[in-house]
């Protein structure tokens, strides 16, 4: 019972350093640079690319850990219970 206590502990603790990271907020881009990013010819294309990549994997990783803290805090709950 305690290492599902653990567990659960750490996934929140997961989630929530996961949430921080993508709460940053981005400045607004401007038309130019939108026109310029649909056509791929922006300064560093592929660095602001990848960039755009990995906010996007940490949005979906924190999602990921956030249902899972969700899903072992109902199992520490119903092992309780």
């Amino acid at each position: 019972m305690k290492s599902s206590l653990l567990i659960a502990v750490a996934l929140f603790l997961t989630g929530a350093s996961a949430l921080l990271f993508t709460s940053c907020e981005e400045k607004p881009r401007s038309a130019t640079e939108a026109v310029k990013d649909g056509l791929n010819i922006r300064e560093n294309e592929k660095a602001k690319d990848a960039g755009e990549d990995l906010k996007d994997a940490a949005k979906d990783a924190a999602e990921g850990v956030k249902d899972a803290a969700k899903d072992a805090k109902e199992a520490v709950k119903d092992a309780t219970n």
